[in-house]
């Protein structure tokens, strides 16, 4: 099992589709990359604690390739915004990988390598090491499986769970 800590924007929509990848046991969404012990919503949302929206995936890479759990991030928001992802704007919605290993840091900067022809500006996605990651409120856990019939689950998430099923459909539950 390998867990990856990703930031693409709001955590709920990487946390929509990896609940539905094949071989992904757990995704918690959660807060790393800043200065204040215990953070929640409300203090990361205020931008001065410097920690981003995540979702930690754990995943079996004999089901799915590390590489396949990267290739769907970069494919699911875009990494080439700084601290922004549609509406949401702040460092907190920045796109962000948190490695704890050299092999992993190498994983990650392969596949900004390897995705970087998908896009035509740069990628600014930010590779660093990992520090403490702290889940968020259980209000976030899983939340587009609890509030399917949300204003932003419609209008943000349901249209990255199309592009993931046309892209990934192999790897994602029915």
């Amino acid at each position: 099992m390998k867990t990856f800590i990703l930031g693409g924007g709001c955590f709920w929509c990487l946390d929509a589709v990896y609940q539905k990848t094949k071989g992904v046991s757990s995704v918690v969404s959660g807060y790393i990359g800043g200065d204040l012990p215990n953070p929640d919503y409300y203090s990361v949302c205020s931008g001065m604690t410097g920690h981003a929206e995540v979702v930690a995936v754990t995943f079996d890479d004999d089901t799915i390739p590390a590489e396949t759990v990267l290739d769907m991030f970069f494919a699911l928001h875009d990494p080439t915004t700084l601290n922004r992802q549609g509406y949401d704007v702040g460092t907190q919605y920045r796109s962000s990988m948190f490695y704890v290993d050299d092999e992993e840091k190498m994983l990650f900067e392969d596949a900004i390598e390897r995705n970087q022809a998908l896009w035509d500006r740069p990628i600014v996605t930010e590779v660093t090491r990992a520090s403490m990651f702290y889940p968020a409120e259980e209000f976030h856990q899983n939340y587009y499986a609890k509030n399917p019939h949300a204003g932003y689950c419609h209008v943000i998430i349901n249209p990255k769970l199309a592009k993931a099923r046309k892209y990934y459909s192999a790897w994602l539950d029915s």
